[in-house]
């Protein structure tokens, strides 16, 4: 390897709509080590308000198909073949952020490849059920070819985990699906949040906030439904899916208490973090950086109890040595509005004894400048032990799972 390494970094897809945690990172990534950029599509470099405008992007074939802009993972069967075919030949170190195939892109024996895992491939694995059952696709003689077209995708995702010489994974939880889907170990580096954009705001007002996408596995409906029974005040900030859903609930509730915005500006969406009383969540997130967001501002958190919110936020459950003082929400155990309701009705009781700045406090381990000289060090430790020929992430079976 060259005393200079050359990089490439590898995402799937870079478009407008494309602003999660995911794409966070890869901003981070670019700030940090020199690399040429590739995905599967790329309408960033055309947008005057992205970072990337003007930036000389890879791209495949994908890159022309109808309507891609608005979603590539329309061509999912064409994904693993598409990612395949860029050529990285002339890199010394790979590095890919991947949540579906980036982590697939073909490499030499002298080249290291260290991937960023966001997720295994969601609706190839955890969400195959959920995504049959919802899709129109997912019955008939359809409903078959579609099963064996996710089945097919496993083994491939699969196989393309062997191309990988080092993973890091975005939490604990997300290294167990790794573990469990691939048998392989992880490195676990919290992804950055960008803490400037969210900063303390000690003075809250009286409504409950909820910022996501609506869609299925995001639980929105239930929380209207749950705060629709409450009688609370609620603003719902975000699209997608279930937006029809969710404004129909939202029309029902027989108080007027629930307010729904639909897709907003950061703007609109800092300003309303930084005022909530509690920012509400009901899914199981792989990390679910929205969490953090909301604790940067000072703001408490009541959210389902399972996946990265158990890493990311502090409650008397799984925290029981702390004083009170310095929890950051309150954690619900099951994704029903019961359970959620009785959440509420607890911080309702407790709400006073949250402090903004022990809240703000937590969150700064999550910081871009933490996550900028973990990643850093990882890499280049990754990159001393490829040199020497160290066997990167053995894959004993014998071994317990992380």
């Amino acid at each position: 390897m060259a005393a200079s390494p050359k990089y490439a970094l590898i995402h799937e897809w870079l478009t407008p709509k494309a602003t999660g945690g995911s794409e966070l990172v890869v901003e981070q990534i670019l700030q940090h080590v020199e690399a040429d950029l590739f995905a599967l599509i790329d309408f960033e470099s055309r947008n005057p308000e992205s970072y990337l405008y003007g930036r000389s992007i890879g791209h495949t074939f994908l890159q022309h198909f109808p309507k891609a802009e608005s979603g590539v993972q329309k061509y999912l069967p064409l994904l693993p073949f598409a990612i395949e075919q860029l050529d990285l030949r002339g890199y010394d170190v790979i590095l890919s952020s991947s949540h579906a195939v980036a982590k697939g892109i073909l490499a030499a024996p002298q080249q290291l490849h260290i991937c960023y895992c966001h997720s295994p491939m969601r609706y190839a694995w955890d969400l195959t059920y959920e995504y049959l059952e919802r899709s129109r696709a997912g019955k008939g003689i359809p409903g078959v070819l579609a099963r064996y077209l996710l089945h097919r995708i496993r083994q491939w995702d699969v196989i393309s985990a062997n191309r990988v010489d080092y993973f890091i994974a975005n939490s604990q939880h997300t290294a167990r699906r790794i573990w469990r889907c691939y048998r392989r170990r992880a490195e676990v580096i919290y992804p950055p949040v960008n803490l400037k954009r969210f900063p303390l705001h000690r003075e809250k007002e009286d409504f409950y906030l909820v910022v996501a996408r609506l869609v299925s596995y995001k639980q929105v409906p239930l929380i209207v439904r749950a705060f629709s029974q409450l009688k609370l005040p609620l603003v719902v900030i975000g699209g997608g899916t279930d937006f029809e859903e969710v404004e129909a609930i939202a029309k029902t509730a027989p108080h007027g208490n629930i307010n729904i915005l639909g897709p907003q500006p950061n703007a609109v969406v800092e300003q309303y973090m930084a005022k909530a009383k509690a920012f509400i969540y009901a899914a199981c997130e792989d990390f679910g950086i929205s969490l953090v967001e909301a604790q940067a501002c000072g703001t408490p958190v009541i959210a389902y109890g399972a996946g990265g919110a158990l890493e990311t936020v502090k409650d008397a459950k799984q925290h029981p040595d702390l004083p009170t003082s310095e929890h950051t929400g309150i954690l619900f155990d099951a994704q029903t509005e019961a359970s959620l309701i009785t959440a509420v009705e607890h911080f309702e009781a407790t709400a006073h004894q949250f402090q903004g700045d022990h809240i703000r406090h937590h969150a700064e381990r999550f910081s871009e400048a933490v996550f900028g000289q973990r990643y850093l060090a990882y890499v280049e430790n990754c990159q001393r032990q490829f040199l020497t020929h160290t066997p990167p992430n053995p894959v004993e079976m014998s071994l317990s799972p992380p």
